[in-house]
């Protein structure tokens, strides 16, 4: 009897973790015993089998400046990562997303097994800044897994086969998201306005966000009292949200994963750090102000390269700042409170806002196949392909 397939996922933060453990669900369900996983993951991998030789909480690592400070740690965990394929022999890599990471992971198994099969999947975003990654890209894996459509020219034009897989972002499930429900376990009021504070998912986030959302929330809630405030702790950073939440000079709803989507229906209006979180607010109906800031030099240095006049994808997908975007220097206390407070002003403006970012949301591709399903077809189909048969 042959061995079960086996394929090595490495995912080095939260998103990727997610996009991870449903891609592991999505080969399960077609292959049942007949796969095994290894790898470097979270906690959504680790429910799928993924067992991980370290925290991957250490490598979320956000701008230049930080990466050439972590450059140490991170290079230990690539040769760890690169180890575990040596020593496990998986008949494909999956290397999704955390593009620092993952590319200096795909060069040392590259080296170490040119024949064994790697896939990437989510690309740098290339249409936003430095294209040149798309040719490196190319020259380091067999495939990528895209999660949009104006992705894939990027990519092909360098030789690199391209699988559009869609977002699974845009397939959150939201209908089932009791917004009520949420108020009610929370004693919140039917009428009050509740603000939800999405601070990010990676520790320098929390660290360099955090301290601003609840001067924001401070001012806000000086001009309105009654305000509710609630704010959501992703499993990676959990603790450490708790710990600053717990120190705020009044009432915190604290919010955990598995109330996420309840909590964003609930959302009068959302303040959140760019990410992944934007697409599922949008789905989830609330209008939303978006916050980012990095290390200031990493800026000075990056802000040369971007190309892209939008950070949130629904705004980039639509060529429109539909959802306010502020920046560095703009995400100050003073002007996220304008922009929320605008916001919870007029319902009218809030309703509208939420219109149109849902409308750009089918520009992405709401609606299409699973994204997980598209992306399980895609790896069997290049270790088939690797292994000509």
């Amino acid at each position: 009897m042959s061995r079960p397939l086996k394929i090595m996922l490495v995912a080095a933060e939260a998103s990727g973790d997610a996009l991870g453990a449903g891609l592991a669900k999505a080969l399960k369900a077609r292959l049942g015993d007949d796969v095994a996983f290894v790898g470097v993951g979270g906690p959504k991998m680790a429910a799928e089998g993924v067992v991980s030789p370290f925290d991957i909480a250490e490598l979320s690592i956000l701008g230049w400046i930080e990466g050439l400070r972590a450059y140490g740690k991170v290079k230990r965990r690539v040769e760890q990562t690169a180890a575990l394929a040596e020593r496990e022999k998986p008949d494909a890599v999956v290397l999704i997303d955390s593009w620092g990471f993952t590319i200096r992971v795909a060069k040392a198994i590259r080296a170490a097994r040119p024949d064994l099969p790697l896939i990437k999947y989510v690309g740098p975003q290339v249409w936003a800044s430095r294209p040149g990654r798309a040719k490196t890209l190319a020259g380091a894996v067999d495939h990528l897994l895209a999660l949009y459509g104006f992705d894939a020219p990027w990519f092909e034009r360098e030789g690199l086969p391209t699988t559009v897989v869609g977002s699974s972002a845009l397939h959150v499930n939201v209908d089932a998201a009791d917004g009520a429900a949420f108020r009610a376990r929370r004693g919140i009021a039917a009428d009050a306005q509740l603000l939800l504070v999405l601070p990010g998912s990676r520790p320098s986030e929390i660290t360099r966000m955090g301290p601003v959302y609840e001067a924001t929330v401070r001012k806000l809630k000086t001009t309105n009292p009654g305000l509710e405030v609630a704010v959501v702790a992703a499993g990676t950073v959990a603790h450490d949200v708790a710990g600053r939440v717990a120190a705020w000079p009044f009432r915190v709803h604290l919010v955990d994963e598995a109330e996420k989507y309840d909590a964003m229906r609930a959302a009068t209006v959302a303040l959140a750090t760019s990410g992944t979180v934007s697409t599922e607010l949008a789905l989830a109906g609330a209008p939303m102000v978006i916050a980012y800031k990095i290390d200031g030099l990493s800026y000075q240095l990056m802000k040369r390269f971007v190309t892209a006049k939008h950070i949130t994808l629904f705004n980039v997908a639509a060529d429109d700042r539909i959802a306010p975007e502020f920046i560095q220097q703009e995400a100050t206390p003073a002007i996220l409170t304008a922009a929320v407070g605008r916001l919870l002003a007029d319902p009218a403006l809030a309703a509208e806002q939420a219109r149109r970012q849902m409308a750009a949301l089918d520009l992405m591709g709401r609606g299409g196949p699973d994204p997980s399903e598209l992306a399980a077809d895609a790896v069997l189909k290049v270790i088939a392909e690797k292994s000509g048969s």
